[in-house]
């Protein structure tokens, strides 16, 4: 599963989302001095580990891949509240907004969150081994939305710009919601055999095996946690962009380009569910691993351009999804690479490295394009 659950809940995982909650209220909208700030990043980072925490409980009470699926499905539903949000308040961005977030999460979690997975578990067992029917099929769902919503504007020819019409957008966000959907169908009712984690031999490993036989949590537990891991996600998300003026101001004067903003606001979001699959991968659960970061690019799509779709229903101004041209390739070597990890079913440092190497590569194109 995702970590090791211990009950009952410690006072600290109850205690920190909700200062945090408060902090996030009082701080909302307002010119923060430093001192402030530097408390405010000490409950992020306490509210990242809250969430993690509650995550572990969750899953451990459903199961994989439900445990997973939960995660990635609140963080980005989340996520996509603070993009429309953020939509609506207008600004020079907010015509890009969505695409450079959704982008921005893609990359993290099919190389940074990956590449950081096959690390742990290729370090710490030699050989990181998974599921290759789950998680080519996640790859390829993820790879069809990706160049469905994001690389597809920049070729149609109905609107001017890298930018849907009307009926391509909402076709684009019916194709979206009805992928996720039978993803969602695959992963949990039809095929759940090919998400959960495998042993050396390629065996899928049983829901008790795999739980190390610890005793589930009763239903109030599962419930209480459930409340505050969304609580831990909402102050996760609402600190982020709380922080994002300090962020801002420490891009300009960096002389950085505006969009390392969102790639910096999208790594604090997407903690959660980095720290949880990493915690798995040390256990060498690295199928839940897989589900996690597939799981979550895949969600930042298929829920993002519905919901813009229908926001831009009340939005003024172009909403561009395409893709630029460096942007495009480094998505096409993104799934490239990825279809070669995924195939065998095992992975090396080798490819942990590739990985890495493109997610560095995206982080330092996103300072220096």
């Amino acid at each position: 599963m995702i970590g090791s659950v211990r009950f009952p809940l410690r006072r600290w995982e109850v205690l920190v989302p909700a200062l945090a909650l408060v902090a996030l209220v009082l701080s909302w909208g307002r010119d923060l001095p430093g001192l402030v700030v530097a408390v405010i990043a000490l409950l992020l980072a306490g509210s990242v580990l809250a969430a993690v925490h509650h995550a572990e409980v969750v899953a451990h009470r459903v199961g994989e891949p439900f445990g997973s699926l939960v995660l990635a499905v609140a963080v980005t539903v989340i996520e996509v509240a603070l993009i429309v949000s953020l939509m609506v308040s207008g600004g020079g961005e907010s015509s890009t907004l969505a695409r450079d977030t959704v982008f921005a999460a893609v990359m993290i979690t099919c190389n940074g969150i990956v590449g950081l997975s096959l690390l742990v578990a290729a370090l710490r067992h030699r050989v990181a081994v998974f599921n290759a029917e789950g998680a080519g099929g996640a790859l390829a769902t993820v790879a069809t939305l990706a160049t469905l919503c994001l690389v597809l504007p920049r070729f149609t020819t109905s609107a001017g710009g890298p930018v849907f019409s009307p009926a391509q957008l909402a076709f684009a966000a019916v194709a979206s919601l009805v992928l996720y959907g039978l993803y969602v169908l695959t992963q949990t009712v039809r095929h759940r055999d090919y998400f959960l984690p495998v042993d050396k031999a390629g065996g899928v490993l049983d829901v008790a095996e795999a739980e190390e036989h610890a005793a589930a949590p009763s239903d109030r537990e599962t419930l209480a946690s459930l409340a505050l891991l969304l609580l831990a996600l909402v102050t996760v998300v609402g600190l982020a962009k709380v922080e994002s003026p300090v962020i801002e101001r420490g891009v300009d004067a960096a002389g950085f380009p505006h969009a390392v903003v969102g790639v910096v606001i999208a790594l604090l979001v997407l903690l959660p569910e980095t720290l949880a699959a990493v915690r798995a991968a040390r256990r060498d659960r690295v199928q839940t691993s897989l589900n996690l970061a597939l799981g979550s690019a895949m969600a930042s799509i298929g829920l993002t351009i519905p919901t813009i779709a229908v926001a831009s229903i009340w939005l003024s101004g172009p909403l561009e999804l395409g893709l630029g041209a460096l942007h495009m390739v480094l998505l096409a070597l993104t799934i490239g690479v990825s279809t070669l990890t995924v195939v065998p079913g095992r992975a090396t440092l080798l490819q942990a490295g590739v990985h890495l190497a493109i997610f560095a590569s995206f982080l330092f194109l996103a300072v220096s394009p």
